[in-house]
């Protein structure tokens, strides 16, 4: 891949990973309209390295935190200050590994096809919006009961369907809790980390037998750009999620859908 497409792709992806809208919605849309080949299984793998090196670097402090009284937690067998976050990562992070593994054993792949995503875009923008708008907003992450981190651990599943946002669906999913916008945000890019982590492991694996010769200047300059890109992206959501809401998404991703079905229908 030349510079160009590398940085255009890698910058989408990063800002996409984390913002409520479609990371495949527009990965299946830019190639498209300027004729650029697929970025590959290489390119994605760097792309999703440097999204997980920018959400680790963002919550650096917390994960420190949460790691810790974890493992303290298991020595004592008992609550030990966030250990119950982390539990709660844990935990939600079961069912999307769980019907990853089912979907791969029964051979089933879930492809990018323009209209499924476009659907999916269009849908998932509507339960944003009425998450945003009906949500009590008045809970934070630490509140969460068990159902409610197991209901949102479900919804991230859904994510496996592309065009649906796995962080759309998980802020969706924690403010019909009533988690508040900013919280709703801060628990669902932490629970970004075990799965981009599960997710370039099992590309890492695909491209070790794929016999491809990587491009490392093109993937060294993918990975910086998707980390930066997605750290300030993380940085910016969380500043002002709370003042601008979810419509400016919202109504993002209903253009974004009108576009991909005028575009490939």
């Amino acid at each position: 891949m030349e510079a160009t497409p590398v940085v255009a792709l890698a910058l989408i992806q990063g800002l996409t990973e984390f913002l409520p809208v479609s990371s495949s919605g527009h990965l299946v849309l830019l190639p498209h309209l300027v004729s650029w080949e697929d970025q590959g299984i290489a390119f994605d793998v760097a792309a999703h390295v440097g999204s997980l090196l920018a959400v680790v670097l963002y919550f650096r402090r917390d994960l420190v935190v949460m790691s810790n009284d974890w493992l303290m937690s298991l020595r004592r067998r008992s609550v030990v200050g966030r250990s119950r976050l982390a539990w709660a990562v844990v935990v939600a992070t079961l069912p999307a590994c769980v019907f990853g593994l089912v979907l791969t054993q029964l051979g089933v792949d879930l492809i990018r096809n323009p209209l499924l995503i476009a659907s999916t875009t269009l849908v998932f923008a509507i339960l944003l919006w009425v998450a945003d708008r009906f949500g009590a907003q008045s809970r934070t992450e630490s509140d969460l009961g068990w159902p409610g981190i197991v209901f949102i651990g479900l919804a991230q599943a859904l994510a496996l369907v592309p065009g649906t946002s796995r962080s759309g669906v998980t802020i969706s999913a924690a403010m019909a809790l009533g988690l508040t916008r900013s919280a709703a945000a801060r628990f669902s890019f932490l629970l970004s980390i075990p799965i981009i982590l599960a997710a370039g492991s099992v590309q890492i694996l695909e491209l070790r037998h794929s016999h491809v010769d990587p491009n490392w200047f093109s993937l060294g300059l993918g990975t910086l750009v998707a980390a930066v890109s997605a750290y300030y992206c993380i940085h910016v959501f969380l500043r002002l999620v709370e003042r601008v809401g979810m419509l400016p998404f919202v109504l993002y991703r209903l253009v974004l859908g009108g576009v991909i079905l005028m575009v490939f229908v």
